[in-house]
């Protein structure tokens, strides 16, 4: 009795384990330890992304999943425009982020800190204000952009284009 017992409290356990969400190894914990010790928390994304709405759970079709709006994506444009005092930090090969993630961003490990950029796409020559995002990996590897930001620069959602990045001061 105590074994079917004990057996039956370790799935319930292990079965609880299955509706925790997966962790994206690429952005980190929500907290870091300081040097003295103490619980930090992680600097944020910059607010380039704060007004678009969240995924749909039951998006299915590319409309689902790009939340902005025409207005958003013409500021992502309008701003994207060749800005004195931003810093060209080199050609990356950006895949599709993830679909659920709304918003202007690039994941790259061409920046060791979160802040604006701009990403250009030279076979269009259209480009897109994002946010830049720093992951784990040597410069020469691959980046992930959203889809907002790819549909507006016109790269090809399932391609892997090469795109310039530059990192925008101020």
């Amino acid at each position: 009795m105590k074994h079917s017992l004990t057996s039956g409290m370790a799935a319930l356990l292990l079965g609880g384990c299955a509706l925790t969400p997966p962790v994206d190894q690429s952005v980190g914990t929500s907290a870091e330890m300081s040097k003295s010790g103490q619980t930090r928390p992680l600097a944020r994304p910059l607010t380039l992304n704060t007004q678009i709405k969240a995924v749909p759970v039951a998006a299915r079709t590319v409309e689902e999943f790009d939340t902005t709006t025409a207005e958003q994506r013409s500021e992502a444009v309008a701003g994207a425009t060749g800005v004195s005092g931003e810093s060209d930090l080199g050609r990356t090969v950006a895949s599709l982020g993830s679909p659920s993630e709304p918003g202007f961003w690039l994941k790259t490990p061409l920046v060791t800190k979160p802040s604006k950029g701009r990403v250009v796409y030279p076979a269009t020559g259209k480009s897109v204000s994002v946010d830049l995002i720093p992951i784990e990996g040597p410069k020469t590897a691959g980046s992930r952009m959203s889809l907002p930001a790819m549909r507006l620069i016109e790269a090809p959602l399932t391609g892997l284009p090469v795109v310039q990045v530059f990192r925008v001061s101020g």
